[in-house]
């Protein structure tokens, strides 16, 4: 049987290319969007499988071996799609290779995911794909939603009009999977057979519409015949809870409620398990770095100086964000798996088409709160080119996950008894800055540019399952930490480097020079007095800005640097008050804004949050909006981040 090459794709997101070995049969998912496939998926592959672009394209799909008694299967998880006629590059690429693609170079099998409570809707890229000779498989999922709405799927009776073999699953339990092994093996040993189903109307003797009715005409026969709906069946759970979640007054204000909840438990939780990751690499790690360095005679200042206040204190910063980050990946995990944050969605689509997107863009934004790189390859979604570059610049103004860390610094810092909601504040911020740049860039560079309703199938409400939950809360922790960490080394080599040299005229040699009289400093110096008007015109401050150009994980540890004290970022929020460092930051920020130390912190965050995310964003713009469009929208967020910054601060010098 002809099949897909199995060359791995190219992968950004994780570091695995575990995959099934070059001889195994190659099977599709395919299905519609909230139908349980990447679920299936992620459960049958486990931690087999790696995520990255599909080679030649900017699509990112699912690969990896399922193990099988026969031996293990190639799976790919295609991007969710309706139907075979593509209305945007996911859809594309999943006609791409399944239809368009030379036969040897197409999959052995595909294996169509359905939802048992929206048969007719799930089934009919399974009638496309039926058209052709796949041996193909259907998974049916939902079924315990289904039979508590009344709805009740004969899968034997479905499975003879259907052709093909239907199999009831559950991926979030795991039950149904030995059954569903067995029925694409068995599809797979008999693909010489497999055969397309007979068209009332032939391949080029209708036009689509005619093609369509004819499809939903054979699928509305297949779950009449199948389905049994009880005469008077309860009103679902989700409807009940709908009315309001989905309120137009009690929603948003919902949703506000959920999300300061979030960033409170975060704050909250993570702060004793920071500490003691601190006291650890701060105390026995440092420690002992200092004793084996001394024990093997190369204890030189340069040598100390890097390894364990640079490199060990840099690091070291970042693993004391690991609770942080795992804490609200995990409280963002139970949010989706319940169902909940795409009826956020929902909630923002007023917002979203004020400023001429369609609701569906609200999850590109959403998903750039966690990081904007993912983001901007999500808008791939959107099927107008004008939509697709207008969310690519509005999502570095989410306020992205590396940003959090420094929000949660400095909010224990200079406001520890409301941290939790000083860094909720910032983020509403964010999302008040997403609409107004939307309504400015639209009313000046797209003013006929139209918006489109959102078109979204809501899951049920389900109990979230704590394996998925951590699996899902992994993933994302592992990509920040991957990501992470070579760019705080890069950061802290280069700011260790540029602090050990000294600046032209200065005295001091290489490593001995005060951070003062270094390269560093000077360099620095060249961009402070932008920064007057918003109260923090101090080269340690705008050095930490120009290492968060690069990445927003490495402006705490540049402070660590620059200031040669601890970082309290891991201390809990009276500690981080009191601690050496945050004293040392105060003192600057109260210097710096003349006595206004509470406008000048406002100041920088928002700019913190303004400004360009990192590098890794600026090259995601480029590869889905071109140079010229990421060159406009560094010099927007740069523009923006100063104008606000100096507005807030001269505001709030005056007022407080």
């Amino acid at each position: 049987m002809a099949r897909v090459s199995p060359a791995a794709p190219s992968c950004h997101g994780e570091s695995s290319t575990r995959t099934a070995p070059a001889l195994s049969p190659v099977v599709a998912f395919v299905g519609a969007p909230n139908v349980g496939k990447s679920t299936l998926f992620n459960t049958l592959t486990g931690s087999k499988r790696t995520m990255g672009n599909w080679p030649g394209t900017s699509v990112e799909i699912g690969r990896g071996a399922w193990p099988t008694t026969r031996g293990p299967f190639d799976a790919i998880d295609f991007p969710g799609a309706y139907s075979l006629d593509p209305q945007s590059p996911d859809e594309e690429l999943t006609r791409d290779l399944l239809i368009d693609a030379p036969i040897q170079e197409r999959p052995d099998a595909v294996l169509v995911v359905a939802d048992a409570t929206a048969l007719t809707r799930s089934l009919y890229i399974a009638a496309q794909v039926r058209e052709h000779p796949y041996p193909v498989v259907v998974a049916l999922t939902m079924l315990d939603v289904a039979r508590r709405r009344g709805i009740r799927v004969d899968t034997t009776a479905l499975e003879k009009h259907l052709g093909c073999a239907v199999v009831a699953i559950d991926p979030r339990k795991g039950t149904g999977l030995d059954e569903l092994e067995d029925a694409v093996g068995r599809a797979l040993e008999h693909a010489d057979q497999a055969a397309p189903r007979e068209r009332d109307l032939p391949t080029g003797e209708a036009d689509e519409f005619a093609l369509a009715d004819e499809r939903f005409a054979w699928i509305d026969a297949a779950v009449e015949a199948s389905t049994v709906r009880a005469a008077n069946a309860p009103v679902a759970l989700t409807s009940r809870i709908d009315s309001v979640v989905l309120h137009p007054i009690l929603g948003p204000l919902l949703f506000l409620a959920v999300m300061w909840g979030v960033f409170e438990l975060t704050t909250t939780i993570a702060a004793p398990l920071q500490d003691g990751l601190d006291q650890l690499v701060s105390g026995p790690v440092s420690d002992g770095a200092r004793w084996l360095l001394a024990a093997l005679h190369i204890d030189h200042p340069v040598v100390t100086g890097f390894l364990v206040d640079g490199l060990i204190a840099g690091v070291g910063a970042l693993l004391t964000f690991v609770p942080l980050m795992a804490i609200m990946f995990l409280l963002l995990a139970l949010l989706e798996d319940s169902g909940y944050m795409a009826r956020a969605a929902v909630v923002s689509d007023r917002a979203m088409r004020a400023i001429g997107l369609p609701g569906k863009a609200f999850l590109p934004l959403l998903v750039g709160f966690g990081c904007n790189v993912p983001a901007i390859a999500a808008t791939r979604v959107l099927p107008d080119a004008k939509q697709r570059i207008l969310t690519s610049l509005l999502i570095p103004f989410t306020s992205c996950s590396a940003r959090l860390t420094v929000y949660v610094m400095l909010a224990s810092t200079f406001f520890p008894d409301r941290a939790g909601t000083v860094v909720f504040a910032m983020y509403v911020i964010s999302v008040a800055l997403v609409i107004v740049v939307g309504l400015l860039l639209r009313t000046t560079l797209w003013r006929t540019m139209g918006s489109s309703p959102l078109v979204l199938d809501l899951p049920p409400y389900q109990a979230p399952v704590p394996r998925i939950i951590a699996s899902v809360t992994w993933v994302k922790l592992r990509a920040f930490l991957q990501t992470a960490a070579g760019i705080i080394v890069t950061c802290v080599t280069l700011v260790f480097l540029l602090q050990a040299t000294p600046a032209p005229g200065a005295d001091g040699r290489f490593g001995t020079v005060a951070p003062q009289d270094s390269l560093y400093a000077a360099s620095a110096e060249v961009i402070t007095p932008v920064f007057a008007p918003a109260g923090f015109d101090d080269w340690r401050t705008s050095g930490a800005l120009v290492t968060g150009f690069v990445a927003k994980e490495a402006v705490i540890s540049s402070w660590a640097q620059t200031y040669a004290l601890e970082d309290p970022s891991a201390q809990d929020a009276e500690q981080q008050g009191r601690s050496q460092l945050g004293r040392a930051i105060h003192h600057t920020f109260e210097t710096t804004s003349g006595g206004h130390t509470t406008a000048a912190i406002w100041a920088f965050m928002i700019f913190t949050l303004a400004y360009t995310p990192c590098v890794a964003t600026l090259a995601a713009q480029k590869r889905e909006i071109g140079w010229g469009w990421t060159l406009f929208g560094i010099a927007l967020q740069l523009s923006i981040a100063w104008a606000l910054a100096v507005t807030v601060f001269q505001i709030l010098s005056r007022v407080l």
